[in-house]
């Protein structure tokens, strides 16, 4: 956390950046104006181009997607009219409405889906998609070819925002051209964005006709709040206690959740860099199952959140795949205990760490040094561990160091997304060692299986019942009542101080991302009389 000297100048910064050259005035308190001044998080990187990544974990406010989710998740059309699926699985088409045009007037036709989908193909970076064979454009539809079924390309459907090919060059994510509710003004780098609704935009217009988003830390957010210079904010659980006149602490429920993930196999093997595979503690599933058994999630939302988030028991809690079976009973010191002890684990030496043979129940649980609150939650966990007779060591790691360890040794990780191929990428053995997703080398083929299945399915709805067997089928399952290869501790609840009487509408789950995700229903926020 910064000092107060810092949270200070940052609410200087704040004033100065919203009085200046901008020409926009800090928020009143009590009027009521069609403008707003936001500070949800930080800019993104590679600016606002779908292409690179922009939008996939919040609102594309400039760019309209094919398709989207309502405020309850469910897959809604937006640019197209109509879709479906062939009967191999193999070709989506599309239909487009024909009344949509870009913010400088120009029509979006098929050819501009045809094009932002060849360009992010050829791009290879932010969005997979090697499984898509080519794009046929035709009359106001599009054609999507895929190499093999994949259900979950409808994803791709809802989170890529369309670009017009008549205006794309290399400097169009500092200047996008979209067909969103909102057009885009002008990018402080470092500073703010300023955006104004699209006059042109064919779903239902704004209330808001001018927004500006500060880049501010979350000191700089809060103290601009107190300063009464933004209308919302987000923030941490830390100053979720502290009163701001004047404005209310709205708590989004998320899937940005928090987990140890194991190292499954045993020790010995080594990855092409050289970098160590397999822990033998780990490896065996009843220190795994024990640990799940006994940490007390509740206690961590409690102690560590203050009560802002909720128990973890997937990746994906709460959302349309989830299997809701694999809650486990966990605060359960006994239950652990007697875990391990029917699988060979007992305290032969009296030293307080259970043993099997020459192993002893220990090893270490990394987590990326800076992080405090996956500081806190890695050493409470290993407090909470010791009533089962397991001992973890707690180590803070650079990024560059973890990426050396982590196949070796449990991590502290965070993840939540909207789509389920996430648990995909974490859980399936083909996924193994690759970035940060299956660290542990999981493998169980019932769930590559049913994994498999998920992907073959038509239809989201065929596929979701093969997403939850994965998870648990009655018998086996990624989960903590299967294999337990993580150990998934809390979903953060997501915090934000809003404005008296400024209503942002229903919340949906968000993803894992602390700040843009809250503008998936940007355009429906209003004033309350």
């Amino acid at each position: 956390m910064k000092t107060i000297v810092s949270a200070i100048t940052y609410a200087i910064i704040v004033v100065l950046i919203i009085t200046g050259c901008s020409g926009v005035k800090p928020a009143d308190t009590t009027a009521k104006t069609d403008e707003l001044i936001v500070a949800v998080g930080s800019e993104p990187d590679t600016g606002f181009d779908p292409i690179k990544g922009w939008g996939r974990y919040g609102s594309p406010l400039f760019q309209s997607t094919l398709l989207k989710r309502d405020d309850d998740l469910n897959i809604v059309k937006d640019l197209a009219a109509d879709y479906h699926v062939s009967e191999d699985g193999k070709s989506w088409t599309v239909k487009l409405r024909e009344d949509v045009v870009f913010s400088d007037g120009k029509p979006l036709t098929s050819e501009d889906v045809k094009f932002t989908f060849d360009t992010a193909a050829s791009n290879g970076a932010a969005i997979d998609l090697t499984n898509l064979a080519n794009v046929e454009a035709g009359n106001n539809e599009v054609v999507f070819h895929l190499k093999k079924p994949q259900s979950t390309f409808v994803y791709y459907l809802i989170t890529t925002g369309i670009v017009p090919k008549h205006a794309y060059s290399s400097s169009y994510a500092e200047n996008p051209i979209g067909s969103g509710p909102f057009t885009f003004v002008q990018w402080d780098r470092g500073q703010q964005l300023i955006v104004k609704a699209n006059a042109n935009y064919y779903g239902d217009k704004p209330y808001f006709q001018k927004l500006t988003f500060l880049f501010l830390n979350e000191d700089g957010a809060f103290a601009a709040s107190k300063a009464g210079s933004v209308d919302l904010a987000y923030i941490p659980s830390t100053f979720s206690k502290q009163k701001v006149a004047g404005m209310r602490i709205e708590a989004v429920k998320t899937v940005d959740n928090r987990g140890i993930a194991f190292p499954y196999v045993k020790a010995g093997g080594k990855t092409e860099e050289g970098y160590p595979i397999g822990n033998d503690v780990t490896a065996d599933k009843a220190i795994r199952l024990a640990i799940n058994t006994v940490i007390d999630r509740q206690q961590l939302v409690d102690g560590i959140l203050d009560g802002h988030g909720s128990p973890a028991y997937t990746a994906n809690d709460g959302l349309p795949w989830w299997n809701d079976e694999t809650k486990v009973k966990d605060n359960d010191a006994a239950a652990a205990a007697k875990i391990l002890a029917d699988g060979g684990w007992v305290d032969s030496d009296g030293d307080g760490i259970v043993e099997k043979g020459t192993l002893k129940a220990q090893f270490t649980l990394l987590y990326p040094s800076g992080d405090v609150t996956r500081q806190s939650l890695a050493l409470a966990a290993a407090e909470m561990v010791k009533a089962a007779g397991i001992h973890i060591l707690v180590e803070g790691k650079s990024w560059d160091e973890l990426e050396k360890l982590m196949h070796s040794n449990a991590m502290l990780l965070g993840w939540g997304s909207h789509d389920p191929l996430e648990m995909y990428n974490l859980y399936s053995s083909s996924f193994s060692g690759v970035d940060y997703y299956n660290t542990g080398y999981y493998s169980n083929q019932t769930v590559d299986q049913l994994f498999e299945q998920a992907l073959d399915a038509r239809t989201e709805e065929e596929a979701l019942a093969y997403w939850k067997k994965a998870q648990w089928d009655g018998q086996t399952g990624l989960s903590a009542k299967g294999d337990a290869p993580w150990a998934w501790l809390v979903n953060i609840d997501h915090l934000f101080l809003v404005k008296d009487k400024l209503n942002i509408g229903k919340q949906r789950i968000q993803p894992h991302g602390h700040g843009w995700p809250v503008t998936d229903n940007i355009e429906s926020w209003r004033w309350e009389e």
